[in-house]
């Protein structure tokens, strides 16, 4: 089930949304709205696009900024997955067929 606080967000009052990731070991993200949950193994951010799950190992947080809406983490990064279709309209609507078709 998709959470409703991350449908509520209107990605356009963002300015960008950003993950940089550096040798599997520091992760940037911006345009982060809230840490819904972490440790050791796993982040979940919610970001002005959606759910953003961060799974690794020996992960934890070097900078929270919040106000900002930047997160660092460091740690073995082995996997980045987006949980639900915070996507803006115009961006769902470009998925064509296929993606409707298989969409989770």
């Amino acid at each position: 089930m998709v959470d409703d606080r991350a449908k509520s967000v209107n990605p356009s009052s963002y300015d960008r949304h950003e993950v940089c990731l550096l040798n599997r070991h520091s992760l940037k993200a911006t345009g982060v709205i809230n840490v819904e949950s972490f440790d050791v193994h796993e982040f979940v951010l919610q970001t002005a696009y959606g759910l953003l799950a961060i799974r690794g190992e020996e992960l934890h947080i070097k900078t929270l900024d919040l106000e900002g809406g930047t997160v660092i983490v460091e740690g073995a990064v082995f996997d980045l997955v987006y949980f639900d279709d915070g996507l803006p309209p115009a961006a769902q609507k470009s998925k064509g067929f296929i993606g409707k078709l298989f969409r989770l």
